[in-house]
């Protein structure tokens, strides 16, 4: 608050009042009108508000899409028929009878075919969807085409025969560990899939929770998928769910002692906590999720759920919000979660570089499992992998100092394997001091520990609790509520390993096992891409991941001089700001790429794209434009869409027709891409004389 307002601490006593503070505050009407105001007025409106009414209606109100139930149906049988064969293995029948039931009893097939058009619309335009979330665990999710990731148990599937053998004593985690196997029917090479995820995990243990399907999109197409949910949906019925941004406990900290500063007071320390929260947690603005969308049935209006407003009060922005908080009303409306993410950009940008189908790279390729547990398939030492003895960097969810050093302790030989780093690096209380300990005094191996809240169901199934127990004990884990003494004494009637339960009590927070399944499939698909094309993969890498932290001249250098300098960078440890800490692993990246043979070329004027890396001859990289520090995306896609016009004819030329910065021009002249290039266009006086 600013002391020229001297009232600001002399304000009205705001609180709630007892009925006799209210009739003593009203006391200047008189005691009849006093009690007419507070008390029989009132009283006499509330008995015109009906019982059941509500500011916000009380149930689910799905988008209507007529037919939903029996396409869901027909499209999930016809898929599972084309791979299993008709009529279907008992264990696939079962399995899709259940979850059908589920979906289309409880009014939720709307929400998948829904999913199902959005990916079935980003896949026709060439970029591959990840999902997220538990929405992997449901076999009619699979089979209808909204994930990748198969919950049946590992097994083998033969393309041309259909013939199929299932592992259901759980002994294997992942289709991808089995081992090459021949059709015994007709000896065609067999396929292998299946991660074994119970579907409790998406919808509940009665089949019964809303279905919460999050799907991540390529960043760059993420618009189109917007656009498309309001073409299926018609303008006015598709919003972008809003948020609250509240004051954070260190601002709000930061504000007491001002207040407390400016007016000369030494505070105590309970009446700082006291103001401190107060203050925490109060509204500061509105926003909007970064990629949530709220759909309203065509048959009713946004007001019936939430007003709406434009993020922040910006009458310029293009998109409306609803005003109330997105979760105080996704179990109302349907939230769909189009997430932007870079993975799927990423794979996009290999596959037009390497010309490989991303889905036909095999999850058991030897050499790139090998990348996840030494550096063998590089061929380079630990000196250029950043001191690492494993080859991730630049692998998505694999690429952390954290995640690499958990890799150097498990040393993954399997793709089931890698599921359970992913669950370990993204659970609370997972890794350090629980899982982590049992692997290294070798208590328990890697594929038996807690990593997603899956395995634990799995685990107790496998080993005979009854299911619908061992589904509440899996919740009461996952969410960090440890186990209760009858929960402790069923699994020791069980002999369930004491380590086990051990470990259920440290747990505060478990990844579902379908999500880290779907990442691992991710990155082990951009790992094949660095095992086998180096340069693509690394084009990619600088493109997507570095964009805005990513500077040619260093690496310009040589990897000596890199190294010295992310020395230098990670000496500051905590005090490193976070674009100096990603410029550091961005450095590891580029020497690893020169270990590799990679050459980083200098920046052409005339031949550098404004944002990404071209490959010259197999092992050049050709950097960006905007790769110059000090040139943003909108002033090199200006300087290309300029130069496309005409070469330029001096520097001063170059300046008057892009009107780019000094700053800009300072960049290319300073990086030596102007060389050459005169300063004006004047003509000298020998120019004149002839």
């Amino acid at each position: 608050m600013s002391q020229s307002y001297d009232d600001a601490d002399r304000q009205a006593p705001l609180y709630l009042r007892t009925t006799e503070e209210m009739l003593s505050e009203c006391s200047y009407l008189g005691p009849d009108a006093a009690r007419d105001v507070v008390v029989t007025g009132p009283q006499l409106v509330s008995s015109w508000v009906e019982d059941d009414l509500r500011p916000v209606p009380d149930k689910l109100y799905a988008p209507k899409i007529d037919g939903a139930e029996e396409e869901i149906k027909e499209m999930t049988l016809k898929r599972a028929r084309e791979l299993y064969g008709d009529p279907l293995p008992e264990i696939v029948a079962a399995r899709l009878k259940k979850e059908l039931d589920s979906i289309i009893n409880h009014g939720f097939a709307v929400l998948y075919l829904i999913a199902q058009k959005l990916v079935a619309k980003s896949l026709s335009d060439g970029y591959l969807v990840g999902s997220r979330g538990s929405v992997g665990s449901s076999l009619v999710a699979t089979m209808s085409g909204i994930t990748e990731v198969n919950p049946l148990p590992a097994h083998y599937l033969c393309p041309k025969c259909k013939h199929s053998e299932f592992i259901t004593d759980g002994s294997v985690g992942a289709g991808a560990d089995l081992p090459p196997k021949a059709c015994p029917r007709c000896g065609t090479d067999m396929a292998k899939d299946g991660h074994d995820i119970p579907f409790e995990v998406f919808l509940g243990f009665k089949g019964d929770k809303v279905p919460d399907i999050d799907l991540n999109f390529s960043g760059e197409y993420q618009s189109v998928v917007h656009k498309y949910t309001e073409e299926l949906f018609g303008k006015g019925h598709v919003y972008r769910a809003g948020t609250i941004g509240t004051l954070a406990e260190r601002t709000a900290y930061g504000m007491v002692k001002k207040y407390a500063q400016e007016r000369g007071l030494t505070l105590r320390g309970a009446e700082v906590q006291r103001l401190l929260e107060g203050c925490t947690g109060v509204k500061r603005t509105t926003g909007q999720h970064p990629g949530g969308v709220m759909v309203v049935p065509r048959d009713l209006d946004i007001h019936q759920f939430s007003p709406i407003q434009f993020p922040a009060n910006d009458k310029n922005s293009a998109t409306m919000t609803t005003h109330f908080d997105y979760s105080s009303i996704s179990s109302r409306l349907v939230k769909l979660d189009i997430l932007g993410h870079d993975d799927p950009t990423v794979i996009r940008m290999l596959q037009d570089l390497t010309g490989i189908d991303p889905k036909a790279i095999p999850l058991d390729d030897p050499k790139t499992m090998s990348l996840f547990s030494s550096l063998d398939s590089l061929g380079i030492s630990a000196e250029d992998a950043g001191g690492s003895q494993v080859g991730t960097l630049g692998i998505p969810e694999f690429g952390t100092r954290f995640v690499r050093q958990m890799l150097e302790d498990v040393r993954p030989k399997s793709f089931s394997e890698l599921v359970r780093i992913s669950g370990f690096s993204h659970g609370t209380d997972v890794w350090l001091n629980n899982a982590q300990e049992l692997i290294r005094q070798g208590i328990a191996e890697a594929k038996d520990c807690i990593s997603t809240r899956d395995d634990i169901m799995s685990f107790l199934i496998y080993r005979g609790v009854e299911p619908g127990k061992a589904f509440k004990i899996m919740e009461k884990v996952r969410k960090g509520k440890g186990l209760a003494e009858e929960d402790e004494q069923l699994l020791q009637e069980h002999k369930i390993p004491r380590w086990f339960i051990d470990s259920c009590k440290k747990i505060s927070y478990l990844f579902p096992k379908a999500h880290a399944v779907a990442y691992v499939t991710m990155a082990f698909r951009i790992a094949f891409c660095k095992v086998y094309y180096p340069s693509a993969f690394y084009a990619s890498y600088f493109a997507v991941r570095s964009k805005g932290d990513f500077n040619i001249d260093p690496v310009l250098e040589g990897p000596e001089y890199l190294k010295k300098l992310i020395h230098e960078l990670n000496q500051k440890g905590n005090e490193a700001t976070q674009k100096e800490k990603n410029q550091a692993g961005i450095l590891e990246i580029a020497v690893e790429a020169i270990a590799r043979g990679i050459k980083f070329l200098p920046v052409d004027l005339y031949k550098s794209h404004p944002q990404n890396f071209l490959i010259i001859d197999g092992v050049k990289l050709l950097p960006p434009l905007s790769s110059l520090e000090g040139i943003g995306v909108a002033a090199a896609n200006t300087l290309a869409e300029v130069r496309a016009q005409g070469e330029f004819k001096s520097v001063e030329d170059l300046r008057q027709r892009t009107r780019v910065t000094r700053g800009v021009i300072y960049a290319l002249e300073k990086h030596g891409a102007l060389t050459g290039l005169p300063e004006t266009n004047q003509l000298s006086l020998f120019d004149l004389a002839n």
